[in-house]
C-alpha cells in the first residue's frame, strides 16, 4: 500500500471514529465530518494530479463547494440549537420536543 494512500485512509478512518465514538456535543460531530471531507477533498486532488488528468479536475472543486455548504448548514442548525436548547449537548436534543 503507498504511504501517501495509508496516510489519507487514516485521516478519513480517525474522522469516522471520532464522529461515532465522540458525539457529546453537535460542534464535535461536525468537526469530524469537516476532517473527513476535506481528506476526501485532499485526496481526490492528489489522484487527479497524478494521473495528469484535466478532464474531472472540477471534482475536487465541487466537493469543496458541497462541503463548505455542508458546514454552513450545520453552524445554522448549531446558532439555532443553542437558542433553543440552550446546550449544543447531544444527549438533550429530542426529535419528539419540536
Amino acid at each position: 500500500m503507498n504511504m501517501i494512500l495509508f496516510i489519507f485512509f487514516s485521516m478519513f478512518i480517525l474522522g469516522l471514529t471520532g464522529l461515532t465514538f465522540h458525539r457529546t456535543h453537535l460542534l464535535s460531530a461536525l468537526l469530524c465530518l469537516e476532517g473527513m471531507m476535506l481528506t476526501l477533498f485532499i485526496a481526490l486532488s492528489l489522484w487527479f494530479m497524478q494521473l495528469n488528468s484535466f478532464n474531472m479536475a472540477a471534482s475536487p472543486l465541487l466537493l469543496l463547494a458541497f462541503s463548505a455548504c455542508e458546514s454552513s448548514v450545520g453552524l445554522a442548525l448549531l446558532v439555532a440549537t443553542a437558542r433553543t436548547h440552550g446546550s449544543d449537548r447531544l444527549s438533550t436534543l429530542n426529535l419528539l420536543q419540536c
